[in-house]
């Protein structure tokens, strides 16, 4: 089940379009009641939550992007990421320990796996995976681009992906180049 994340993931990273930022930071959100075809919040499952971000952390190891996982709504949506991470886009850290029914299976599971994990308040990411309908919208940049891509799919999950752009500004007399915005 997890190749379907890793595959949608890698195909996510393989888009070359001049204009989409390249991904350097990504936001996951995860219910993994939803993967396991329960209620978002009413049916966690632990062990989905540690291959999710097993899976996720391995895939931003071998593709050199910062990953941070989304808590639940039980703690406004924070988010686990590294303390590295955290300093590097001067994040407000909270104090809190995400668990599997507040914070979720999946953030807890990465909070555990990580070297030195802390919970932030929120982020701007570039980059977004969103496994069973959990709002990471409002930890994505603007302007966030939804991705159709041909595994869209976790266990019973939908999955939803997006990528960012810059803004289009000035008007009608503005003039925009397909230029590479990296």
């Amino acid at each position: 089940m997890i190749e379907n994340l890793i595959q949608a993931v890698e195909e996510m990273l393989s888009l070359n379009r001049h204009d989409l930022r390249p991904v350097r930071l990504m936001v996951v959100g995860c219910s993994t009641s939803e993967i396991a075809g329960g209620h978002i919040g009413k049916a966690s499952v632990p062990e989905y939550g540690r291959e999710v971000a097993g899976a996720m952390l391995a895939l931003s190891k071998k593709h050199g992007f910062d990953v941070a996982f989304q808590c639940c709504e039980h703690l406004n949506r924070a988010l686990v990421t590294e303390r590295a991470v955290c300093e590097k886009y001067r994040l407000d850290q909270v104090w809190v320990v995400p668990q599997p029914h507040a914070g979720g299976s999946c953030a807890t599971a990465a909070y555990r796996l990580m070297d030195d994990p802390v919970v932030v308040e929120r982020i701007a990411a570039d980059s977004g995976v969103d496994i069973g309908g959990t709002m990471i919208g409002m930890h994505l940049m603007d302007v966030a681009i939804p991705l159709r891509l041909s595994i869209d799919q976790l266990g019973q999950a939908h999955m939803a992906f997006a990528r960012t752009r810059p803004k289009l500004i000035g008007g009608p007399r503005a003039v925009y180049q397909d230029q590479d915005i990296r």
